[in-house]
């Protein structure tokens, strides 16, 4: 069987060999990157753990690697965590993420399904924070300050007014305060103002990343399908 490295949230040993027993894909990314539960025992403690396993090349033969006798599955895979009783409940992130910002959305629902709804808040506007950048202007431009820049409350309002985010979108984004006043250096967020976020997060992710991507995919689909077409005609 297959063996990966790393830490034990049974036992707590850092860095422990782990025989990896059975893998089943729940998922992939930009047409290849697999991602798999992982069915595998420690052994240190001998017991359980089911890890979320990440596919790190395109490489073609990558379920015989899971699966096959004395190999290490270093360079192959990322462990991105484990099954908990927390993964039960929390909300799946919108698809095509990168993963700085699939990582920080996972966190804020789980976060959230633990009802600690100020560090849910906290990393909800971070994706927010992390997927509006890119949507600034690198040149200066009039009304656009560093500090427009810098805040999220500040800088919302600006996209918005610039046509760089969708008009729909505007009502949601009043969970967003100017100047981060939203409560959560304070820590009184209420379990509402962590779902406004978590609404307007995933909804704001989804028309930015998730929509476009799978555009591309059903129209990479159709170009196939017209090749195929085209190659059976001509041989008809």
């Amino acid at each position: 069987m297959s063996e990966i490295v790393t830490d034990c949230p049974r036992c707590r040993a850092k860095h422990v060999t782990f025989d990896v027993k059975a893998s089943e894909m729940i998922g992939e990314q930009y047409g290849w990157q697999g991602i798999y539960e992982s069915f595998c025992i420690c052994r240190g403690c001998t017991r359980s753990t089911i890890f979320l396993i990440r596919q790190l090349k395109n490489i073609a033969g990558v379920r015989g690697i899971l699966e096959r006798s004395e190999l290490s599955l270093a360079g192959f895979f990322q462990v991105d965590g484990h099954v908990s009783e927390l993964d039960m409940q929390t909300e799946d992130p919108p698809e095509y993420l990168p993963p700085a910002l699939e990582n920080a959305f996972k966190e804020g629902a789980r976060c959230f399904s633990a009802s600690c709804f100020n560090a849910s808040a906290t990393m909800f506007r971070l994706c927010l924070d992390l997927a509006t950048r890119e949507f600034l202007p690198k040149e200066d431009v009039v009304g656009l300050n560093n500090k427009v820049r810098r805040d999220l409350g500040l800088r919302l309002p600006w996209l918005f007014e610039n046509g760089k985010l969708p008009e729909s979108l505007r009502t949601l984004s009043s969970c967003i305060k100017e100047d981060g006043n939203d409560g959560a250096h304070v820590g009184n967020l209420t379990q509402a103002d962590a779902e406004d976020l978590k609404d307007f997060a995933s909804i704001l992710l989804e028309r930015i990343y998730t929509e476009p991507k799978r555009i591309e995919l059903a129209d990479a689909r159709r170009i196939e399908r017209r090749r195929t077409s085209d190659r059976k005609d001509s041989k008809g």
